[in-house]
């Protein structure tokens, strides 16, 4: 990426969001790159220590959490994060994810949701979307973590933060599924790749996937699939910029054929290595690969 893009970092990072989405988890990641990190810090105090750290030598930088622990402060955030001063260079971070996966990361941690006991895990977390969904309209960063373990969000927040000048990071995932158990939610291209022959179909092919080596053998000795990878590869390489100069933060492809076993998940491997070579962050997922 050329100079052009970049940005002075930020000096103030504001992290908000759903509970469970992983605001600990990147808050602790950007005390490790050197910011003075404070959680739940009362709304009120937000302004004098803003001002103590634009007067302290020792703290060029800082990250802090405001969430619904607030209570009806919260409400007040809007208009308090209008009038910060626009040398703080203040960016305001919003956290989400799926229902589902946030009610399972609950189910695993045995946590309480902060909002109490007067309701399920689910009511409790449509009462927090819509007590958050102004913060969310403010927010200049938001990232959906649904596909994301801690490794994976620790990798974007240091990609985004690491550097001393703030350039516009974007973090790929590449999947592969099958079509009969539906697209992906989360998807932002769809690439279908049923149109190659299917190795299901090959002697032994329905034991096997896209990874092992007669199956890679043939998708390969078919004309049309060096020709589909490199009119794809073609396609994300003009379009990759264009997403980071909207800001864009993650960017899901996913890749489908019938069953999500075989032709997909070549593909994407494929498709994800050659992503890597030009310097772009890549995860895989494999949504349908243990399936049938």
């Amino acid at each position: 990426m050329s100079d052009e893009t970049a940005t002075p970092a930020p000096r103030f990072v504001i992290i908000t969001g759903l509970s469970g989405s992983g605001k600990g988890t990147v808050l602790r990641v950007l005390e490790d790159l050197g910011y003075y990190a404070v959680d739940n810090l009362p709304l009120d105090l937000i302004s004098k220590f803003v001002d103590l750290c634009r007067a302290s030598p020792n703290i060029d930088r800082a990250a802090l959490v405001v969430d619904v622990r607030e209570g009806e402060a919260l409400e007040r955030f809007p208009s308090f994060f209008a009038e910060l001063p626009e040398d703080a260079r203040t960016l305001l971070v919003f956290l989400e994810a799926s229902d589902q996966v946030l009610q399972q990361r609950f189910s695993e941690t045995r946590r309480p949701h902060p909002l109490g006991a007067g309701g399920s895990v689910l009511e409790n977390i449509a009462v927090e979307r819509g007590k958050l969904a102004r913060l969310r309209d403010l927010a200049e960063l938001r990232i959906d973590t649904s596909k994301y373990n801690i490794h994976d969000l620790r990798k974007l927040i240091e990609q985004r933060f690491a550097h001393s000048e703030q350039r516009p990071v974007l973090l790929v995932t590449v999947e592969s599924f099958g079509f009969k158990y539906g697209l992906p939610t989360d998807s932002d291209l769809v690439l279908d790749v049923r149109f190659l022959p299917n190795p299901h179909y090959l002697p032994g092919g329905k034991d096997l996937t896209g990874h092992d080596r007669k199956v890679i053998e043939y998708i390969n000795s078919f004309e049309q699939t060096a020709g589909f990878l490199n009119r794809a590869s073609d396609l994300l390489a003009y379009l990759m910029p264009h997403y980071v100069a909207e800001g864009k933060s993650y960017l899901t492809i996913s890749i489908g054929c019938t069953g999500g076993r075989h032709r997909s998940v070549m593909m994407s491997e494929v498709i994800a290595e050659r992503l890597e070579r030009t310097g772009v962050a890549v995860k895989t997922v494999h949504r349908d690969l243990h399936r049938g």
